[in-house]
């Protein structure tokens, strides 16, 4: 398991009171007959997404390690989000993924 694989089961666990979280799972490859694909969401998509129990506002939540780097996709998707009234952001430990969960 990587760092920022723990760190995501982290925050999935600590977050599951206050709200509902999906993993998102994205990858490319090619087909048997060679065919390329890539899943379904687009360059960005945060790591994790759901629902806010209390009033039912979107989270996104993009995992990094301490050194981990955000890329322009990912900055450009959670400005979006935070923009159309989601709670989004970068969050490197649970602790800011609750912090986040808690704005208002």
């Amino acid at each position: 398991m990587t760092e920022e694989h723990r760190i995501q089961n982290e925050i999935r666990c600590a977050v599951s009171p206050y709200c509902t979280v999906f993993r998102v799972n994205v990858g490319e490859g090619r087909t048997a007959d060679g065919r390329y694909f890539t899943t379904g969401v687009p360059k960005g998509f945060s790591d994790l997404f759901g629902v806010r129990h209390k009033d039912g506002r979107a989270v996104f939540i993009e995992v990094k390690t301490n050194s981990g780097r955000v890329r322009p996709e990912q900055k450009k998707f959670i400005t979006k989000m935070r923009e159309c009234g989601a709670l989004a952001g970068i969050c490197r430990s649970a602790e800011d993924a609750v912090n986040l969960l808690m704005e208002e």
